[in-house]
């Protein structure tokens, strides 16, 4: 299933998308719902971030050209980013004044539904909702220039992800790419 949070006549709502449509979520993904028959079409309605999230946190050095010569960390390097920089997929990223170098990184978003901790490896699949991509905007001259990865990838606006949570996703089976004007520049 694909489901949209989007603003329809001023009010913010989850739908399960049906072709050129969505139809409206009794409650949020993250609790018992059930599908209304309350459709809009797609057309019509402004497709917003995916959830709103309390925390974002991401994983860093996972594409090997940022590697180098590196050796990959034997554990995952997890940094965290503000709610306030996600966004919606049609959303403009705002570049913060003193900032020169800006950069996309493509980015699988897993979407967890409820609060866990301390998750066996063999239990993390019941904890995830589904699956949207993203991007993780980066001010490289911030980040070389302190080394703060916080700063350098947590300024509002520089999450935009989206348009859909896929819940049926085999994550194993998906090729990420970016496109910056319809040019290529990550894969």
């Amino acid at each position: 299933m694909k489901i949209a949070r989007y603003l329809a006549h001023g009010q913010i709502s989850y739908g399960a998308v049906e072709g050129d449509n969505v139809k409206e979520l009794s409650a949020s993904p993250f609790e018992a719902y059930t599908i209304t028959d309350h459709t809009h079409p797609l057309s019509d309605v402004k497709l917003l971030a995916p959830c709103v999230p309390s925390k974002i946190l991401a994983i860093g050095l996972n594409y090997s050209s940022h590697m180098g010569d590196r050796t990959p960390p034997s554990e995952p390097m997890v940094f965290y980013k503000t709610p306030t920089s996600l966004i919606g997929p049609d959303d403009t990223i705002v570049r913060p004044k003193d900032t020169a170098k800006l950069d996309a990184e493509a980015e699988l978003v897993v979407v967890i539904k409820d609060r866990c901790r301390n998750v066996a490896k063999e239990d993390a699949m019941q904890h995830v909702l589904g699956y949207t991509c993203g991007n993780d905007v980066s001010a490289r001259d911030w980040q070389a220039s302190d080394g703060n990865w916080w700063r350098a990838k947590s300024s509002d606006t520089f999450s935009p992800a989206g348009p859909f949570i896929v819940t049926d996703l085999d994550p194993h089976n998906v090729r990420v790419t970016s496109r910056i004007n319809g040019k290529e520049v990550q894969s």
